[in-house]
């Protein structure tokens, strides 16, 4: 009932959009702040280590050999990657295009954030997303959505065209 609710109704639409707006605002701001300033991770990816010993890790073993073995020998990539996935996700969720998509990979950051031992507002975002990627293109009907997913879904429904070959 509810996620019907979520996927097809105009009141449904209303209150995603809000959370789109929301959700897309902070994460550009996040990412905005990280492009224009002197972001570097490798103070956050060092502090996510530190958080994975004792009798207690908040990060698991498992995400600190990925930190340690794979994002520190690279952190130049994470340093890019992030700040303008964070800007890119926002300015998605905000013009309501690909919405799915980008709020798929918002959650996807808001996790790998919080496997890192940070709480801050990766929750809330996390839980607002969920009621996105339920509503699937409710979520992005007032948005750019609106016109770009039927778009896509007739280019991909048009049969290939046959080759045939002259007879002679």
């Amino acid at each position: 009932m509810v996620v019907k609710w979520l996927r097809e109704h105009v009141s449904a639409a209303a209150m995603l959009t809000l959370f789109r707006l929301y959700l897309g605002y902070a994460w550009l701001t996040a990412g905005w702040h990280k492009v224009t300033g002197e972001f570097d991770a490798t103070g956050f990816l060092k502090g996510a280590l530190a958080k994975a010993s004792g009798e207690h890790p908040a990060v698991q073993s498992w995400w600190a050999a990925f930190i340690e073995n794979f994002a520190l020998p690279n952190v130049g990539l994470f340093n890019f990657l992030v700040p303008w996935g964070e800007v890119l996700v926002g300015i998605a969720l905000l013009l309501g295009i690909f919405t799915t998509f980008s709020a798929l990979m918002g959650a996807v950051m808001n996790f790998a954030f919080m496997f890192s031992g940070t709480t801050s507002t990766n929750p809330q975002m996390i839980l607002l997303t969920f009621f996105i990627l339920v509503a699937g293109a409710n979520a992005g009907k007032y948005g750019l959505d609106y016109w770009v997913i039927p778009y896509i879904r007739k280019f991909l429904k048009k049969e290939p065209r046959q080759n045939i070959a002259p007879t002679s």
